[in-house]
């Protein structure tokens, strides 16, 4: 076996861990938070868009396709398919953007337009939550074997009664 050949098996094999295992799947969420800028007003908005529901912004109708986020082991990071069209009265709507935008860049896959700037700020769930597990209390203490909490003693233990007064 030549070399370059060589070279190539063997990095093919160094490289077949990372594609068996992979990353670990993103999490679907079922809103996206994006930030929106009106550059001729400066005014910047919180726009939040349901999967699969449509919002007006000044001049443009936002519609999510899929919001992913990275689950919390990995690197931060959420991603939504956005589809962006222009309505102006008396003219024909104009797809002004179609794609994947990211968070961490939102350089990368930015919409260009003139008067309009939006940004993927996060992937969220419709009741707020981030898709994150949720933190247990720090005095909890750990379940049982089935789930269940032990009883929690009382706050304060009562203070022993007096036997006898104090000698004066």
């Amino acid at each position: 076996m030549s070399l370059p050949r060589f070279s190539l098996a063997a990095a093919s094999l160094a490289l077949l861990p990372l594609v068996v295992a992979g990353p670990a799947a993103a999490i679907p969420m079922d809103t996206v938070l994006l930030q929106g800028l009106d550059k001729i007003t400066a005014r910047v908005s919180q726009i939040k868009v349901p999967v699969g529901g449509t919002v007006t912004f000044g001049a443009l109708q936002i519609t999510a396709r899929a919001c992913d986020k990275h689950p919390p082991e990995e690197a931060p990071e959420a991603a939504a398919f956005l589809e962006v069209v222009e309505v102006r009265p008396d003219e024909k709507p104009v797809q002004r953007f179609s794609g994947w935008m990211f968070a961490s860049s939102p350089a990368l896959s930015a919409m260009e337009h003139p008067v309009y700037d939006l940004i993927v700020l996060d992937c969220i769930n419709g009741d707020g939550s981030t898709g994150e597990p949720p933190a247990a209390e720090p005095d909890a203490p750990p379940a049982d074997s089935n789930g269940a909490q032990p009883d929690k003693p009382a706050d304060k233990p009562a203070a022993p009664a007096p036997t006898e007064p104090a000698p004066q």
